[in-house]
């Protein structure tokens, strides 16, 4: 029997009376989770006043969503609920109970988080299916719209639903950042806390500060010899920058104490340094998406995942593709994309990013790769 696929014309969601949302995200990394802050400013910018809530795994999706006004509830399934399946079915029944007028699962091919869209209840559900009759939602929409980014999914999915195609020249310039929106308080103890940091004689000084978090899962991790060639060509072609490590949740040093380093299990208090630093450099992982959710210009490095997907966008963030480059040439690159900033005349340090000037909601800068996906 040939599959239904999904219609070609199709009611558009509606722009009024929809209140009561919840995003069903069901899943505990810290990457995927801050990759959903974009859909949240888009539902924020369709659907002013209504209340937004999440469901989540695992304790993660609390912390990075504490100070969003719009979300009401973040529910956090337990791990590997399936191994407690009473207090896993107990939650669920009691999300159940709530009317949604609006129920998105954001995942392209999850089976779990499409069970649990069909189980909850509301109004309009929608999705990414080519089979419309047996997806479930009521407004199913092509995989073909999902384009690559991870955080730019999402943006398709709502703004096809909602009658306004995405641009088909498949730049991001109009897409939301990744944003865990750090209060004031949150980012002034982070600057305190990095000048704690530094030693005595680079206080006060407005050499820019460089962190560096050295550690990734599997083959994403760069070995301590790549970092350590890569640091020194670093210093030497950029001496005026200060050197911070960001200490991995083992709480040990990926770079031999060599520098400073900054360990925390909070996640907001590890944006919040960050925050105060003038450029963060690491491996693709969910360190890397804190960094650029923090508003903190990253240098995302990749080596075995693509760079498509995950690449760090906006605020002057960029991905840099490692195969065939050595870890001085890899320096080479990112001096040469941090001119102002790296260079001997770019001691402008974290003034630069105090300036009332920068408008730092703006995610035009989309360093070396375009994301033409």
């Amino acid at each position: 029997m040939q599959k239904t696929g999904v219609r070609a014309v199709q009611d558009p969601l509606p722009k009024k009376g929809v209140y009561r949302i919840l995003v069903c995200r069901p899943n505990h990394r810290l990457g995927n989770t801050i990759l959903l802050t974009p859909l949240i400013t888009e539902l924020e910018r369709l659907y002013k006043g209504a209340e937004i809530d999440i469901l989540s795994e695992g304790s993660i999706a609390e912390e990075v969503f504490s100070t969003f006004f719009s979300i009401k509830n973040v529910y956090c399934l337990p791990k590997r609920g399936f191994k407690r399946p009473i207090p896993f079915l107990g939650k669920l029944l009691r999300i159940r109970k709530t009317q949604y007028d609006l129920i998105i699962d954001p995942c392209l091919g999850s089976g779990f988080s499409r069970v649990l869209t069909k189980f909850l209840s509301g109004r309009f559900k929608l999705g990414f299916s080519d089979d419309a009759a047996r997806s479930g939602l009521t407004h199913a929409v092509p995989t073909s719209v999902a384009r690559a980014h991870m955080a730019q999914r999402p943006i398709n999915l709502l703004r096809w639903a909602c009658g306004r195609h995405a641009d088909e020249s498949g730049t991001t310039d109009a897409y939301p950042s990744l944003d865990i929106r750090l209060a004031d308080e949150e980012r002034a103890h982070g600057r305190a806390v990095i000048a704690q940091l530094l030693p005595p004689s680079h206080q006060g000084t407005l050499a820019p500060v460089i962190g560096i978090f050295a550690n990734a899962t599997g083959a994403k991790r760069y070995p301590a010899s790549w970092w350590s060639e890569f640091i020194e060509a670093l210093g030497a072609m950029s001496p005026q920058s200060r050197l911070l490590e960001l200490i991995p949740m083992h709480g040990h040093s990926m770079l031999g104490e060599a520098w400073p380093g900054y360990y925390s299990s909070d996640i907001r208090r590890m944006g919040a340094v960050m925050a105060g630093m003038d450029l963060m450099i690491t491996a693709d992982c969910g360190v890397m998406h804190l960094a650029v959710a923090s508003k903190v210009p990253t240098v995302g490095m990749f080596c075995v995942t693509d760079a498509s997907v995950y690449a760090p966008y906006g605020l002057g963030s960029c991905p840099l593709m490692t195969h065939g480059l050595s870890a001085r040439e890899a320096a080479e690159h990112v001096m040469r994309h941090f001119p102002e900033l790296l260079g001997p005349d770019g001691s402008i340090g974290h003034a630069a990013a105090t300036d009332a000037s920068l408008d730092w909601n703006d995610a035009t800068g989309l360093g070396s790769l375009g994301l033409s996906h």
